[in-house]
This record gives structure tokens, C-alpha cells and sequence, in this order.
């Protein structure tokens, strides 16, 4: 299942959306972490992180994904995560990040 890491911008929808595919891990972490605050900075401070396509993250995509969901809100916004793999959703449980985020299944559900 090694699928190739990318990232899409939708700063079309309201709010922004950011697609992300394959990896997320200590090599392609910043990648996403640039990607997140050029979209926070040149939009609304809400966000929709669409996980959907995500086959893996570690620590450092969490780092990544916290770190921005505080920018969100510092402007007075929120950062939504759309996850359905329980693969993925399993590490956001035993990090107690479920709590943190808020986390639907489609990206329709998270106000795009």
C-alpha cells in the first residue's frame, strides 16, 4: 500500500480544503505544515484537513496537525478532520486527540 505522498489546496470551497494522500511522517510532515499555513494565513482561520487518502502518520504529522489547529483558532477559527480509516482514526484515540478535533467521515459533514 505504498502510495505516493501528496497534497491538494481546494481554497476554492468555504473553508479551504487541504487533500492529503499517502505518508504523512517526519519526511513529508513539513511539506504539509508550509502547505497548512499559506492556506491559514491567506484565508479563513477554518480549515478542513481531508485524511481520507492518508495510509500512515507518526508523531510528527500530529505535531503538525495540533500546531495548526492552534493558529485555526488563535484566529478565531477551527480545524476539521475528515478520517475514516480506523487505522488512522485508532491513533487519534490513544492520543487523546479525538477530543481535540473535530473529526467527521466525509468532508461534506465538515462544512466544506
Amino acid at each position: 500500500m505504498d502510495q505516493e505522498f501528496r497534497i491538494e489546496e481546494r481554497t476554492d470551497a468555504s473553508p479551504p480544503v487541504v487533500a492529503v494522500s499517502g505518508e504523512i511522517d517526519v519526511a513529508t510532515a513539513p511539506q504539509l505544515r508550509e502547505c497548512l499555513h499559506r492556506v491559514v494565513a491567506g484565508s479563513e482561520a477554518s480549515v478542513v484537513v481531508d485524511l481520507l487518502g492518508v495510509t500512515f502518520l507518526d508523531s510528527t504529522a500530529l505535531g503538525v496537525l495540533v500546531g495548526a489547529l492552534k493558529r485555526c483558532r488563535e484566529l478565531g477559527g477551527d480545524l476539521h478532520l475528515v478520517v475514516t480509516d480506523p487505522r488512522i482514526m485508532k491513533i487519534f484515540e490513544i492520543t487523546g486527540l479525538t477530543n481535540v478535533f473535530t473529526i467527521t467521515d466525509t468532508v461534506q459533514a465538515a462544512g466544506a
